[in-house]
């Protein structure tokens, strides 16, 4: 009675260890199994922080490998559509000197195709490794279902575990097929999640700008009869389209009225503020990217754009086709 709970427990076996490292660095952390040493929790610690930055770099460039390919293929089949309706000549598509970032550039497949893309493999492997669970767990196949989905988007509740039992039907086989279809589901989810996020950020994106078309028709019908004062100036009525790209606001009765001495107001210099935290969130966006200052032109239209990790790699391999909705 005197015992502790945690000496009852039984040593892990390697391919029980692996299993637990795997739900580790995949994020999933479904419970089950945890550390029940002191040394063993200080040591998921600080291998979590390795091994989880290691396991998201994996998943980007895995993202960035597949991107690549769908884009490959979807581009072909694109050539080949446009020489049947006699658009190119027939030696495009053999041209060996060619790089692969030269066959892809000025071509991006669209983001609608590539998520549908994503949701078949991510669908094709939750029913096959359903199929599994169903057979070797005893779940039902809507609960395996589940448990992939749970699994796979790495959210792990516990309440359904694979690979728990004492001792299943060819074991080592079993538990390497378990270890496959979590990885490719992972992958496959995370790549899904990301494409949905492009389409969160375009959605996003075409609501801003209604609402700032609205808010800018709405700003010059109640300023257009106004008059022209100390407080109330001529350069207020073109507020909704003051420029980012100048260091103050480009108005030369503003400027002149600050020249000789007249009070300005509030407005303008809330405005003047505003127009100077822009240009300093877009030199620190160019300098993240690389870029020299002024070498873009921040764009209206495309609020979220750049970026890093796998965002920055969907921006850069698809097309944003939702612009005109």
């Amino acid at each position: 009675a005197g015992v502790r709970a945690d000496a009852l427990r039984p040593r892990w076996d390697f391919p029980g260890a692996f299993y637990f490292v795997g739900t580790v660095v995949s994020t999933i952390g479904f419970g089950m199994t945890t550390p029940a040493t002191v040394g063993g929790k200080i040591f998921l610690i600080f291998y979590g922080l390795i091994g989880c930055a290691s396991t998201i770099l994996f998943f980007n460039l895995f993202l960035e490998r597949l991107i690549t390919v769908i884009a490959y293929i979807m581009k072909s089949c694109h050539q080949r559509q446009l020489q049947r309706r006699g658009a190119l000549p027939q030696d495009s598509l053999k041209n060996p000197g060619r790089s692969e970032a030269d066959s892809l550039a000025g071509w991006k497949p669209s983001v609608y195709y590539v998520m549908l893309i994503l949701c078949v493999a991510s669908l094709l492997i939750s029913c096959c490794a359903s199929a599994m669970y169903t057979s070797i767990e005893g779940w039902s196949y809507f609960d395996s279902l589940y448990f992939c989905f749970v699994a796979f988007s790495t959210i792990g509740f516990g309440d359904f575990v694979s690979s728990q039992n004492a001792q299943y039907d060819s074991q080592g086989l079993y538990r390497f097929a378990n270890f496959m279809f979590i990885l490719m589901g992972v992958c496959c989810i995370y790549s899904l999640f990301n494409v949905i996020s492009i389409l969160i950020k375009q959605s996003v994106n075409w609501i801003l700008r209604k609402m700032d078309g609205g808010c800018c028709q709405q700003c010059q019908r109640k300023l257009l009869p106004s008059r022209r004062n100390v407080v109330m100036p001529g350069n207020v009525q073109n507020r909704c389209n003051i420029s980012i790209d100048t260091d103050g606001v480009m108005d030369s009765d503003t400027d002149g009225r600050r020249l000789s001495g007249e009070m300005i107001s509030m407005k303008d210099f809330l405005a003047a503020n505003k127009v100077s935290l822009a240009i300093l969130q877009k030199q620190l966006s160019e300098t993240a990217n690389g870029c020299p200052p002024q070498a873009s032109v921040l764009s209206r239209d495309n609020e979220f754009s750049g970026g890093v990790g796998a965002f920055a790699i969907m921006n850069n391999r698809l097309a944003e086709t939702s612009g005109d909705r």
